[in-house]
């Protein structure tokens, strides 16, 4: 079996492998499949990031989008990651950010981490499909991504510094409309920043107390 091959073979249409995937299409058994990955993983060639999957090197068009639903089919692309990618704010995390209704969990390699938070199953909505060259994922709306980062950190005790984001990508409407169907706790926090829009020296006598 020419690994070499097979994998180049795979890189022309995806930027990962899948090792049941393999097994299937090579009539083979996983546990030889990951025998024979060993030595690529080795070479840094492939990259293993889950138990069945594996970055492929050899497409060099690999983003940590490409996993995205992959690793988490109920899942999407939220919080920092999202606020970033919609403009709101310029502070980039290193991980991808994500969030599921399912376990949370952290996926990492030498190259990727990809970070699972878990949310409640009636917070699951406010995401858009979107494609890399091979797979789709999804992804927050830039009203829903600020407020699960909003839920996340109050649930987690932590402040919700608001001062440093970019509220022209937002849409004030919509953020109000969403911020109802969150806790009491994420709602006070919306009003505090409408005000903040609205009466700048107001809002930021109410920030001083929301991050207190």
């Amino acid at each position: 079996m020419n690994w070499t091959k097979a994998l180049t073979d795979q890189a022309r249409q995806n930027c990962f492998v899948r090792t049941d995937d393999l097994a299937k299409k090579y009539g083979l058994g996983e546990p030889v499949i990951r025998n024979a990955l060993r030595r690529y993983e080795s070479q840094g060639l492939i990259e293993r990031i889950a138990s069945k999957i594996y970055i492929n090197h050899f497409n060099q068009q690999f983003s940590p989008r490409d996993l995205a639903s992959a690793l988490r089919r109920r899942s999407y692309i939220s919080l920092e990651s999202a606020l970033v990618d919609r403009g709101i704010t310029s502070q980039n995390p290193s991980s991808l950010l994500c969030v599921t209704p399912d376990y949370p969990r952290v996926f990492e390699s030498k190259s990727v981490t990809i970070v699972y938070r878990r949310i409640s199953a009636d917070l699951y909505w406010g995401y858009e499909e979107q494609s890399t060259r091979y797979n789709k994922y999804f992804i927050a709306e830039p009203e829903k991504a600020l407020l699960d980062w909003i839920y996340l950190n109050r649930q987690e005790g932590l402040p919700t510094a608001l001062d440093e984001l970019h509220l022209e990508f937002l849409s004030l409407p919509k953020l109000r409309e969403y911020a109802l169907r969150f806790p009491g706790t994420v709602n006070h926090v919306v009003k505090d920043l409408l005000l903040e829009s609205a009466f700048p020296s107001k809002g930021r006598e109410s920030q001083r107390r929301v991050n207190v």
